[in-house]
């Protein structure tokens, strides 16, 4: 399970782009911050996908990813021209592949030969259209389709797949995606012929009785999602902000635990978060907390271009390495993920220390943000720097 937000310029308080992720996945299954600079390619070269290999293109853009540690996909990232994605499972009424692409490994492409939300949409479109979905998406061997919400510092996409079926919705002013599939009607872009596949099916009788949302989940779906439901509450929560979302809310919205956004599971959790901060024609600001359940760790900001030797070459890994970070941070925090809705003196110490700094690193980055203009592009680099290698240094701090 996973929660993806985006919350467009005409919701956002600064008319930036705003994209917030929770990755819900095993929880013993590490998730790293890992980076790929820009790479040239020579003719004829593959690059191999976690099930399957396809033909490498001649460039890939820069992208640092929050990537299960295993595969070659990621769960979420963002690359030098300010693309985010957010993937999400989704059940729905079409046979599952034994293999093919991962969402992950879709949504890496889409980072890796995307230069806007648009063109990185084409690309998983066209990808999944050549190659199809399927394979296991973890070490249990768990198979599902795939929706994503696809942005830039411009405009945003919902992408909802059934097999090698798509669908688009143009996001407006907000949106959020769980689990369920969620575009209603016949969505503003899709898959030739899917109209006509539904009818052949028995999904719906005829082209007016289309409706995605409805006729492809195998489950009875309510029009409206529930406030109780994880669907109904994220989109609740952009709804009831609309016009003032910052990053720090977004951090917030991925910390709820009433309807267990912040999910604190024993086989299952939110093991990696990300918020991006889009901004056209400034640099993006993209905050990730390299550590399980978000409410337990402290967003650390970074842009582009990265210190390659301060973070992870991207997985796939064969091993989770206990010195990894995430792996101490994990060992650190068990006693206290446990019962969320519960107050416990000892977890809301440890909640107020790591909230009282994460404020202060946002406070920081905001000053930055306001000199933006007196400074050169390398000094506004290096301030977000020297801020990131202060919160990695507290952060472990917290755990020692």
């Amino acid at each position: 399970m996973c929660d993806t937000f985006v919350s467009l310029t005409s919701a956002s308080k600064d008319k930036s782009v705003i994209f917030g992720k929770n990755s819900d996945r095993l929880s013993n299954e590490a998730q790293l911050i890992t980076y790929l600079p820009r790479i040239k390619y020579p003719k004829g070269e593959e690059v191999q996908c976690t099930h399957i290999s396809i033909p490498q293109v001649n460039e890939t853009a820069a992208i640092i990813m929050s990537q299960p540690y295993w595969m070659y996909g990621c769960e979420m990232g963002c690359n030098e021209y300010g693309v985010a994605i957010g993937n999400e499972a989704v059940a729905t009424k079409e046979p599952l592949k034994p293999i093919g692409l991962l969402g992950m490994d879709l949504l890496r492409l889409g980072l890796e030969r995307g230069k806007t939300a648009k063109e990185s949409l084409e690309i998983i479109i066209g990808l999944l259209e050549k190659y199809g979905q399927g394979g296991a998406h973890n070490k249990k061997g768990l198979n599902y389709h795939n929706s994503m919400i696809i942005t830039d510092p411009v405009e945003a996409y919902v992408l909802e797949t059934a097999g090698d079926w798509w669908i688009v919705e143009n996001v407006r002013d907000y949106r959020s995606i769980s689990n369920n599939i969620s575009i209603r009607g016949k969505g503003d872009m899709r898959k030739q012929g899917i109209i006509q596949h539904a009818i052949e099916q028995g999904y719906c009788k005829d082209d007016n009785d289309f409706n995605f949302k409805i006729i492809f989940s195998p489950s009875p779906l309510p029009e409206e999602f529930p406030l109780e439901s994880r669907d109904g509450c994220s989109l609740n929560q952009l709804a009831q902000n609309k016009g003032n979302i910052r990053p720090g809310m977004m951090m917030n919205f991925l910390r709820e635990h009433k309807v267990g956004i912040c999910m604190h599971g024993r086989s299952d959790r939110s093991v990696g978060s990300q918020v991006s901060h889009l901004r056209k024609a400034k640099k993006s600001i993209h905050w990730f907390t390299g550590n399980t359940i978000p409410c337990l760790g402290i967003f650390k900001p970074y842009v582009f271009p990265l210190d390659e030797d301060k973070i992870l070459k991207p997985g796939p890994y064969t091993d989770i390495n206990p010195d990894w970070f995430w792996s101490r941070h994990d060992n650190f925090v068990k006693d206290l993920t446990k019962k969320p809705k519960i107050d416990r003196p000892e977890r809301n110490s440890y909640y107020e220390k790591l909230r009282n700094y994460e404020n202060k690193i946002l406070k920081r980055v905001d000053e930055v943000i306001q000199q933006e203009n007196s400074l050169s592009n390398e000094e506004f680099i290096n301030k977000i720097k020297e801020i990131n290698t202060d919160a990695w240094k507290k952060s472990e701090e917290m755990i020692k």
